[in-house]
Protein backbone atom coordinates (compact mmCIF):
# COMPACT_ATOMS: atom_id res chain seq x y z
CA UNK A 1 0.00 0.00 0.00
CA UNK A 2 3.01 2.12 -1.22
CA UNK A 3 0.59 3.86 -3.20
CA UNK A 4 -0.96 5.95 -0.15
CA UNK A 5 2.21 7.39 1.38
CA UNK A 6 2.15 9.88 -1.99
CA UNK A 7 -1.68 10.90 -1.35
CA UNK A 8 -2.27 14.04 -1.69
CA UNK A 9 -3.82 14.70 1.94
CA UNK A 10 -4.97 18.19 1.23
CA UNK A 11 -6.87 17.22 -1.99
CA UNK A 12 -8.34 14.04 -0.14
CA UNK A 13 -9.82 16.74 2.81
CA UNK A 14 -10.92 19.33 -0.05
CA UNK A 15 -12.99 15.88 -2.23
CA UNK A 16 -14.32 14.75 0.66
CA UNK A 17 -15.90 18.10 2.13
CA UNK A 18 -17.45 18.26 -1.05
CA UNK A 19 -18.88 14.61 -0.76
CA UNK A 20 -19.99 15.84 2.57
CA UNK A 21 -18.34 12.90 4.37
CA UNK A 22 -15.65 12.59 7.13
CA UNK A 23 -13.50 9.55 5.07
CA UNK A 24 -13.30 7.17 2.36
CA UNK A 25 -13.54 3.46 3.49
CA UNK A 26 -12.32 1.42 0.50
CA UNK A 27 -13.55 -2.08 0.22
CA UNK A 28 -12.11 -5.25 -1.68
CA UNK A 29 -13.04 -9.01 -1.45
CA UNK A 30 -11.56 -11.13 -4.05
CA UNK A 31 -10.76 -8.42 -6.51
CA UNK A 32 -15.02 -6.98 -6.33
CA UNK A 33 -13.45 -3.38 -6.40
CA UNK A 34 -11.31 -2.79 -8.58
CA UNK A 35 -11.10 0.96 -7.58
CA UNK A 36 -10.08 0.06 -4.33
CA UNK A 37 -7.04 -1.93 -5.69
CA UNK A 38 -6.08 0.62 -8.14
CA UNK A 39 -5.98 3.34 -5.18
CA UNK A 40 -4.23 1.12 -2.96
CA UNK A 41 -1.94 -0.54 -4.81
CA UNK A 42 -2.75 -4.66 -4.23
CA UNK A 43 -3.61 -7.35 -5.77
CA UNK A 44 -6.87 -9.28 -4.72
CA UNK A 45 -7.09 -10.87 -1.21
CA UNK A 46 -9.32 -14.06 -0.44
CA UNK A 47 -10.64 -12.02 2.77
CA UNK A 48 -12.56 -8.56 3.40
CA UNK A 49 -10.09 -5.70 3.49
CA UNK A 50 -11.32 -2.07 4.39
CA UNK A 51 -8.93 1.16 4.56
CA UNK A 52 -10.65 3.93 5.70
CA UNK A 53 -9.08 7.22 4.53
CA UNK A 54 -9.93 10.22 7.12
CA UNK A 55 -10.51 14.08 5.94
CA UNK A 56 -8.51 14.47 9.24
CA UNK A 57 -6.24 11.95 11.20
CA UNK A 58 -4.28 9.01 9.69
CA UNK A 59 -5.42 6.24 7.54
CA UNK A 60 -6.60 2.96 9.13
CA UNK A 61 -6.20 -0.54 7.62
CA UNK A 62 -8.39 -3.34 9.06
CA UNK A 63 -7.16 -6.55 7.48
CA UNK A 64 -7.22 -10.31 8.06
CA UNK A 65 -4.48 -11.62 10.09
CA UNK A 66 -3.41 -14.20 7.56
CA UNK A 67 -3.22 -11.52 4.95
CA UNK A 68 -1.04 -8.68 6.45
CA UNK A 69 1.27 -8.78 4.03
CA UNK A 70 -1.27 -6.59 1.95
CA UNK A 71 -0.81 -3.93 4.00
CA UNK A 72 3.22 -4.14 4.09
CA UNK A 73 4.30 -0.44 4.04
CA UNK A 74 0.60 1.02 5.21
CA UNK A 75 1.13 4.91 6.37
CA UNK A 76 -0.99 4.75 9.46
CA UNK A 77 -3.21 2.42 12.11
CA UNK A 78 -3.48 -1.72 11.35
CA UNK A 79 -5.92 -3.30 12.76
CA UNK A 80 -6.10 -7.12 12.58
CA UNK A 81 -9.14 -9.61 12.83
CA UNK A 82 -9.87 -13.46 12.33
CA UNK A 83 -13.13 -13.68 13.69
CA UNK A 84 -15.93 -11.88 12.72
CA UNK A 85 -16.67 -9.93 15.50
CA UNK A 86 -13.50 -8.48 16.05
CA UNK A 87 -14.04 -7.15 12.04
CA UNK A 88 -17.25 -6.07 13.73
CA UNK A 89 -16.32 -4.59 16.89
CA UNK A 90 -12.70 -2.70 14.79
CA UNK A 91 -15.34 -1.00 12.06
CA UNK A 92 -17.14 0.03 14.95
CA UNK A 93 -14.38 1.52 16.34
CA UNK A 94 -13.18 3.45 13.17
CA UNK A 95 -15.90 4.46 10.93
CA UNK A 96 -19.00 4.07 14.08
CA UNK A 97 -21.20 7.85 14.06
CA UNK A 98 -19.48 8.85 10.42
CA UNK A 99 -19.98 9.67 7.30
CA UNK A 100 -18.43 7.31 4.69
CA UNK A 101 -17.80 7.73 0.97
CA UNK A 102 -18.11 4.10 -0.78
CA UNK A 103 -18.29 3.07 -4.25
CA UNK A 104 -22.15 2.96 -3.98
CA UNK A 105 -24.49 4.26 -7.23
CA UNK A 106 -28.07 5.07 -6.05
CA UNK A 107 -30.57 2.95 -7.24
CA UNK A 108 -27.41 1.52 -9.68
CA UNK A 109 -27.52 4.77 -11.89
CA UNK A 110 -23.79 4.12 -12.56
CA UNK A 111 -23.01 0.43 -12.57
CA UNK A 112 -19.54 1.30 -12.63
CA UNK A 113 -19.15 2.84 -9.94
CA UNK A 114 -21.98 0.13 -8.49
CA UNK A 115 -18.89 -2.09 -6.56
CA UNK A 116 -19.91 -2.59 -2.89
CA UNK A 117 -22.45 -5.56 -2.22
CA UNK A 118 -25.88 -4.58 -0.16
CA UNK A 119 -24.85 -6.73 2.64
CA UNK A 120 -21.42 -4.33 2.78
CA UNK A 121 -23.50 -1.41 3.04
CA UNK A 122 -25.86 -3.04 5.47
CA UNK A 123 -23.04 -4.22 7.68
CA UNK A 124 -21.11 -0.55 7.73
CA UNK A 125 -24.72 0.76 8.73
CA UNK A 126 -25.16 -1.81 11.76
CA UNK A 127 -21.78 -0.10 12.96
CA UNK A 128 -23.83 3.34 13.16
CA UNK A 129 -22.18 4.67 9.96
CA UNK A 130 -23.68 6.90 7.06
CA UNK A 131 -22.65 5.74 3.28
CA UNK A 132 -22.83 8.00 1.23
CA UNK A 133 -21.55 7.76 -3.26
CA UNK A 134 -17.78 7.95 -3.79
CA UNK A 135 -18.16 9.28 -7.53
CA UNK A 136 -16.29 12.45 -7.20
CA UNK A 137 -13.66 10.45 -5.18
CA UNK A 138 -13.25 7.88 -7.94
CA UNK A 139 -12.67 10.35 -10.75
CA UNK A 140 -9.89 12.40 -8.84
CA UNK A 141 -8.05 9.60 -7.27
CA UNK A 142 -8.08 6.77 -9.71
CA UNK A 143 -9.89 7.20 -12.95
CA UNK A 144 -6.86 9.80 -13.61
CA UNK A 145 -4.10 8.59 -15.47
CA UNK A 146 -0.28 8.44 -14.25
CA UNK A 147 2.23 9.88 -16.21
CA UNK A 148 3.51 6.81 -17.79
CA UNK A 149 -0.10 5.29 -18.49
CA UNK A 150 -0.17 8.24 -20.26
CA UNK A 151 2.55 7.83 -22.57
CA UNK A 152 1.96 4.23 -23.00
CA UNK A 153 -1.68 4.74 -24.23
CA UNK A 154 -0.66 7.09 -27.31
CA UNK A 155 2.51 4.78 -28.07
CA UNK A 156 -0.10 2.02 -28.16
CA UNK A 157 -2.79 4.59 -29.96
CA UNK A 158 -0.67 4.83 -32.61
CA UNK A 159 0.37 1.16 -33.23
CA UNK A 160 -3.38 0.75 -33.92
CA UNK A 161 -4.04 3.15 -35.87
CA UNK A 162 -1.59 1.30 -38.02
CA UNK A 163 -2.37 -1.97 -37.57
CA UNK A 164 -5.78 -1.37 -38.41
CA UNK A 165 -5.48 0.41 -41.51
CA UNK A 166 -2.97 -2.17 -42.83
CA UNK A 167 -5.14 -4.82 -41.87
CA UNK A 168 -8.54 -3.67 -43.56
CA UNK A 169 -6.90 -2.74 -46.60
CA UNK A 170 -5.11 -6.02 -46.67
CA UNK A 171 -8.57 -7.73 -46.67
CA UNK A 172 -10.39 -5.33 -48.82
CA UNK A 173 -8.07 -5.90 -51.47
CA UNK A 174 -8.81 -9.62 -50.82
CA UNK A 175 -12.70 -9.69 -50.79
CA UNK A 176 -13.92 -12.77 -51.23
CA UNK A 177 -10.14 -14.72 -51.42
CA UNK A 178 -11.61 -17.18 -48.08
CA UNK A 179 -11.47 -14.18 -45.53
CA UNK A 180 -12.13 -15.24 -41.99
CA UNK A 181 -13.29 -12.77 -39.01
CA UNK A 182 -11.34 -15.00 -37.22
CA UNK A 183 -8.82 -14.94 -39.76
CA UNK A 184 -8.30 -11.28 -39.41
CA UNK A 185 -8.88 -11.60 -35.89
CA UNK A 186 -5.61 -13.41 -35.88
CA UNK A 187 -3.75 -10.79 -37.98
CA UNK A 188 -4.47 -7.78 -35.93
CA UNK A 189 -3.53 -9.68 -33.29
CA UNK A 190 -0.33 -10.76 -34.64
CA UNK A 191 0.76 -7.13 -36.22
CA UNK A 192 -0.26 -5.51 -32.67
CA UNK A 193 2.19 -8.52 -30.72
CA UNK A 194 5.00 -7.16 -33.35
CA UNK A 195 4.94 -4.16 -32.17
CA UNK A 196 5.63 -5.15 -28.60
CA UNK A 197 2.12 -4.34 -27.05
CA UNK A 198 -0.08 -6.83 -25.55
CA UNK A 199 -3.41 -7.93 -26.38
CA UNK A 200 -5.98 -9.36 -23.15
CA UNK A 201 -6.52 -12.84 -23.97
CA UNK A 202 -10.09 -12.49 -22.44
CA UNK A 203 -10.92 -9.53 -24.47
CA UNK A 204 -9.79 -10.17 -28.14
CA UNK A 205 -10.16 -7.51 -31.00
CA UNK A 206 -14.42 -7.65 -32.13
CA UNK A 207 -13.98 -8.09 -36.26
CA UNK A 208 -17.46 -7.71 -38.06
CA UNK A 209 -18.23 -8.37 -41.92
CA UNK A 210 -21.28 -7.35 -43.48
CA UNK A 211 -24.50 -8.18 -41.26
CA UNK A 212 -22.44 -9.46 -38.18
CA UNK A 213 -21.02 -5.94 -38.26
CA UNK A 214 -24.28 -4.77 -37.25
CA UNK A 215 -23.66 -6.75 -33.28
CA UNK A 216 -22.34 -4.29 -31.65
CA UNK A 217 -20.41 -7.04 -29.37
CA UNK A 218 -19.83 -9.98 -31.74
CA UNK A 219 -17.22 -12.33 -31.14
CA UNK A 220 -16.51 -14.27 -33.85
CA UNK A 221 -15.78 -17.97 -33.72
CA UNK A 222 -13.69 -20.16 -35.78
CA UNK A 223 -15.85 -22.50 -37.76
CA UNK A 224 -18.81 -20.12 -37.32
CA UNK A 225 -17.97 -17.45 -38.32
CA UNK A 226 -18.51 -15.60 -41.40
CA UNK A 227 -15.78 -15.25 -44.47
CA UNK A 228 -15.94 -12.18 -46.39
CA UNK A 229 -17.76 -11.22 -49.65
CA UNK A 230 -17.17 -8.56 -52.36
CA UNK A 231 -19.06 -5.13 -51.18
CA UNK A 232 -19.30 -5.59 -47.70
CA UNK A 233 -18.62 -3.73 -44.85
CA UNK A 234 -16.04 -4.68 -42.35
CA UNK A 235 -16.07 -3.20 -38.90
CA UNK A 236 -12.27 -3.89 -36.63
CA UNK A 237 -12.24 -2.91 -32.82
CA UNK A 238 -9.61 -3.08 -31.31
CA UNK A 239 -7.87 -2.48 -28.43
CA UNK A 240 -4.27 -2.90 -26.77
CA UNK A 241 -1.25 -1.43 -24.42
CA UNK A 242 2.47 -1.68 -23.79
CA UNK A 243 1.26 -3.65 -21.08
CA UNK A 244 -1.57 -5.52 -19.52
CA UNK A 245 -1.41 -3.06 -16.33
CA UNK A 246 -1.19 0.00 -17.80
CA UNK A 247 -3.87 2.06 -19.94
CA UNK A 248 -4.56 0.95 -23.05
CA UNK A 249 -5.72 2.82 -26.29
CA UNK A 250 -9.39 1.40 -28.12
CA UNK A 251 -10.41 2.33 -31.60
CA UNK A 252 -12.71 1.48 -34.14
CA UNK A 253 -12.07 1.76 -37.94
CA UNK A 254 -14.46 0.55 -40.97
CA UNK A 255 -13.50 -0.46 -44.19
CA UNK A 256 -15.75 -2.02 -47.52
CA UNK A 257 -14.80 -4.41 -49.98
CA UNK A 258 -16.13 -2.89 -53.26
CA UNK A 259 -14.21 -0.02 -54.89
CA UNK A 260 -17.97 2.01 -54.60
CA UNK A 261 -19.78 1.48 -51.26
CA UNK A 262 -23.65 1.68 -52.14
CA UNK A 263 -25.72 4.73 -51.09
CA UNK A 264 -26.46 3.58 -47.82
CA UNK A 265 -23.43 2.39 -46.42
CA UNK A 266 -22.04 5.74 -47.58
CA UNK A 267 -25.08 7.63 -45.61
CA UNK A 268 -24.63 5.94 -42.92
CA UNK A 269 -20.54 5.59 -42.47
CA UNK A 270 -21.14 10.07 -42.92
CA UNK A 271 -23.54 9.91 -40.44
CA UNK A 272 -21.73 8.13 -37.73
CA UNK A 273 -18.29 10.41 -38.47
CA UNK A 274 -20.78 12.93 -38.47
CA UNK A 275 -22.11 12.84 -35.04
CA UNK A 276 -18.63 11.57 -33.57
CA UNK A 277 -17.13 14.72 -34.69
CA UNK A 278 -19.87 16.63 -32.89
CA UNK A 279 -19.29 14.85 -29.41
CA UNK A 280 -15.71 15.72 -29.68
CA UNK A 281 -16.97 19.40 -30.79
CA UNK A 282 -18.58 19.30 -27.25
CA UNK A 283 -15.26 18.40 -25.53
CA UNK A 284 -13.85 20.77 -27.28
CA UNK A 285 -15.81 23.47 -27.23
CA UNK A 286 -16.05 23.10 -23.22
CA UNK A 287 -12.51 22.98 -22.98
CA UNK A 288 -12.20 26.54 -24.83
CA UNK A 289 -15.02 28.37 -22.71
CA UNK A 290 -13.82 27.16 -19.92
CA UNK A 291 -17.16 25.48 -18.98
CA UNK A 292 -17.41 22.39 -16.74
CA UNK A 293 -18.45 19.42 -18.76
CA UNK A 294 -20.31 16.39 -17.73
CA UNK A 295 -20.51 12.69 -19.15
CA UNK A 296 -24.16 12.84 -20.46
CA UNK A 297 -23.52 16.10 -22.35
CA UNK A 298 -21.18 14.46 -24.79
CA UNK A 299 -23.56 11.31 -25.48
CA UNK A 300 -26.31 14.02 -26.43
CA UNK A 301 -24.18 15.78 -28.74
CA UNK A 302 -23.70 12.68 -30.59
CA UNK A 303 -27.16 11.04 -30.49
CA UNK A 304 -29.11 14.22 -31.52
CA UNK A 305 -27.00 13.70 -34.83
CA UNK A 306 -28.00 10.05 -35.26
CA UNK A 307 -31.27 11.25 -34.44
CA UNK A 308 -31.85 13.87 -36.87
CA UNK A 309 -31.26 11.70 -39.62
CA UNK A 310 -33.48 9.27 -38.24
CA UNK A 311 -31.46 6.39 -37.23
CA UNK A 312 -31.78 7.16 -33.46
CA UNK A 313 -33.33 3.58 -32.79
CA UNK A 314 -30.33 1.92 -34.24
CA UNK A 315 -27.80 3.50 -31.78
CA UNK A 316 -28.13 1.23 -28.99
CA UNK A 317 -25.37 2.03 -26.63
CA UNK A 318 -23.81 4.89 -25.06
CA UNK A 319 -21.25 7.16 -26.92
CA UNK A 320 -18.01 6.20 -25.02
CA UNK A 321 -16.87 4.67 -21.71
CA UNK A 322 -14.43 5.99 -19.16
CA UNK A 323 -10.53 4.25 -19.77
CA UNK A 324 -8.02 3.64 -16.97
CA UNK A 325 -6.66 1.14 -16.31
CA UNK A 326 -9.11 -0.92 -16.72
CA UNK A 327 -10.45 -0.73 -20.36
CA UNK A 328 -13.68 0.29 -19.50
CA UNK A 329 -12.86 2.40 -16.62
CA UNK A 330 -14.50 3.89 -13.10
CA UNK A 331 -14.37 7.28 -14.35
CA UNK A 332 -17.17 9.60 -15.91
CA UNK A 333 -18.96 8.00 -19.25
CA UNK A 334 -19.87 9.52 -22.31
CA UNK A 335 -23.52 8.34 -21.12
CA UNK A 336 -27.17 9.70 -21.35
CA UNK A 337 -28.87 6.52 -22.57
CA UNK A 338 -27.65 3.55 -20.64
CA UNK A 339 -27.69 5.77 -17.82
CA UNK A 340 -27.41 9.32 -16.95
CA UNK A 341 -23.89 10.02 -16.16
CA UNK A 342 -23.63 13.49 -14.34
CA UNK A 343 -19.65 13.06 -13.49
CA UNK A 344 -17.58 15.87 -14.56
CA UNK A 345 -14.70 15.46 -16.99
CA UNK A 346 -11.33 16.75 -15.15
CA UNK A 347 -8.10 16.58 -16.04
CA UNK A 348 -5.98 13.67 -16.29
CA UNK A 349 -9.30 11.41 -17.61
CA UNK A 350 -9.77 9.68 -20.60
CA UNK A 351 -12.89 8.28 -22.30
CA UNK A 352 -13.78 6.98 -25.32
CA UNK A 353 -15.63 8.80 -28.15
CA UNK A 354 -17.26 5.88 -30.51
CA UNK A 355 -21.19 6.72 -31.74
CA UNK A 356 -22.53 3.55 -34.33
CA UNK A 357 -26.12 2.65 -36.14
CA UNK A 358 -26.61 -1.24 -36.38
CA UNK A 359 -28.56 -2.26 -38.92
CA UNK A 360 -29.99 -5.66 -37.98
CA UNK A 361 -29.62 -7.98 -41.02
CA UNK A 362 -27.75 -5.63 -43.02
CA UNK A 363 -24.65 -3.84 -41.65
CA UNK A 364 -23.61 -1.96 -38.86
CA UNK A 365 -21.21 1.13 -38.37
CA UNK A 366 -18.92 2.73 -35.77
CA UNK A 367 -16.09 5.09 -35.53
CA UNK A 368 -14.23 5.39 -32.16
CA UNK A 369 -11.62 7.30 -30.94
CA UNK A 370 -9.97 8.53 -27.46
CA UNK A 371 -10.04 11.61 -25.87
CA UNK A 372 -7.21 12.33 -23.12
CA UNK A 373 -8.31 15.17 -21.14
CA UNK A 374 -4.41 17.03 -20.35
CA UNK A 375 -3.94 20.15 -18.15
CA UNK A 376 -4.14 21.80 -21.23
CA UNK A 377 -7.01 20.86 -22.69
CA UNK A 378 -8.53 17.57 -24.07
CA UNK A 379 -6.13 15.36 -26.61
CA UNK A 380 -7.49 13.57 -29.73
CA UNK A 381 -6.22 9.93 -29.62
CA UNK A 382 -5.13 8.86 -32.38
CA UNK A 383 -3.75 12.41 -33.69
CA UNK A 384 -6.23 11.58 -36.25
CA UNK A 385 -9.31 10.10 -37.01
CA UNK A 386 -10.79 8.18 -39.72
CA UNK A 387 -12.56 10.44 -42.60
CA UNK A 388 -13.55 8.00 -45.27
CA UNK A 389 -14.04 3.94 -45.42
CA UNK A 390 -11.11 1.88 -46.34
CA UNK A 391 -11.59 0.95 -49.69
CA UNK A 392 -9.57 -1.46 -51.92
Amino acid sequence: MRHLATLDRAALAEALGRAEADGWLLFDFRGTNPVALRMLGVKPGTRRLFVFLPKDGQPVAIAHKIELQQCEGFPGQVIPYARWQELDAALKAVVGGRTVAMEISHRDSVPYLDRIPFGVVELIQSVGARVVPSAALVTHFTARWLPSEVKDHFDAAEVLKNVARQAIAEVVTEGGKSVTETGLQGRVIELIEREGFAVDPGHLPIIGFGPNAANPHYAPMAGQDRTLAKDEVVLVDLFAGRTLETVFADQTWMGFSGRRPPEDVERVWTIVRDARDAALACVWGAARDKRPLRGFEIDRAARQVIEAAGYGESFVHRTGHSIDRDLHGSGPHCDDYETHDDRLLVAGVGFSVEPGIYLTGRFGVRSEVNVYWSADGPVLSPGEAQRDLILP
